[in-house]
């Protein structure tokens, strides 16, 4: 279990270091995306073989209501991953649709792993993303989001959401978790 909080850690202090510590940040310059990186990569090899390692109380599982619920949310939390990457209808309603997709992400999640392994992943990376979009928020309070939608944009980030969603069912399959029920 600790290499998965640890990885949790590592990837929660790799991304808030920019928020919490501006100066240092902006002082490393493009030199420090390397560091940084290599940090945010060891935080993924932590998280996925911890997770993997993990052991503990188990409180529910999954029934097929909550995994229809869980792939609504992940193909809503793909949407708003992709979306955020062009000028979408949704990111002018939607400040930070990257973490907002976090959060969706492990909120799906979680209704489907009741185990304890799942509430330190999943509820880790929740806490971060509302911590991140809290930090933000307070750096920088105005918001405007005006810009065009372009209708091709729409259609990539549909075309990206569909793409993605089929790779990763690919790969949770390939580790033996079987994602539409």
């Amino acid at each position: 279990m600790i290499l998965l909080i640890l990885g949790v850690l590592l990837w929660s202090a790799a991304h808030l270091f920019k928020r919490v510590a501006p100066d240092a940040r902006a002082r490393m310059g493009d030199k420090g995306r390397g560091p940084i990186a290599l940090i945010l990569l060891a935080s993924v090899v932590l998280m996925v073989i911890g997770y993997r390692m993990a052991d503990g109380p188990f409180w529910w599982g999954r029934s097929p209501a909550l995994v229809g619920i869980n792939n609504l949310l992940m193909l809503f939390a793909f949407y708003l991953f992709a979306a955020s990457g062009s000028k979408t209808w949704i990111t002018t309603k939607i400040r930070h649709p990257q973490l907002t997709a976090v959060k969706t992400f492990a909120v799906a999640h979680l209704l489907v792993n009741g185990d304890l392994a799942s509430f330190i992943l999943f509820g880790g990376l929740l806490a971060w993303a509302v911590v991140e979009v809290i930090l933000i928020n307070r750096a920088e309070p105005d918001w405007t989001p005006a810009h065009d939608i372009p209708a091709s944009s729409e259609i990539k980030a549909i075309v990206a959401t569909v793409v993605v969603v089929v790779i990763v069912m690919l790969i949770h399959n390939w580790l033996g978790y079987r994602p539409w029920g």
